[in-house]
């Protein structure tokens, strides 16, 4: 599966809403998807360049969890759908 390779200065977040609330996707380990399918994963929700998404996913893999997204709540729910797509455990939260 070909994955986004997007250099770090052109990725964009959006921080809030337009009620101040920021949203944040969080992603939570698991025993049942290889490492590198998370990686490629993140960077598809996300678009985010190799490097990030393999720091977030080494986040989430020795802590627990780790933060992908933070923004409105419409792109955070489109990028939790894109991780959940394989079936990845995730929350939004305020």
């Amino acid at each position: 599966m070909p994955v986004l390779d997007v250099p770090e200065s052109e990725t964009l977040e959006h921080i809030g809403d337009s009620e101040g609330h920021v949203w944040q996707v969080i992603l939570y380990n698991d025993d049942y998807h290889l490492f590198d399918q998370v990686v490629a994963q993140v960077q598809k929700a996300t678009g985010y360049p190799y490097r990030r998404a393999y720091a977030i996913t080494m986040e989430a893999h020795t802590t627990g969890r780790a933060v992908v997204w933070t923004g409105d709540i419409d792109e955070c729910l489109r990028v939790e759908a894109v991780l959940r797509e394989i079936g990845l455990r995730t929350d939004i939260v305020a």
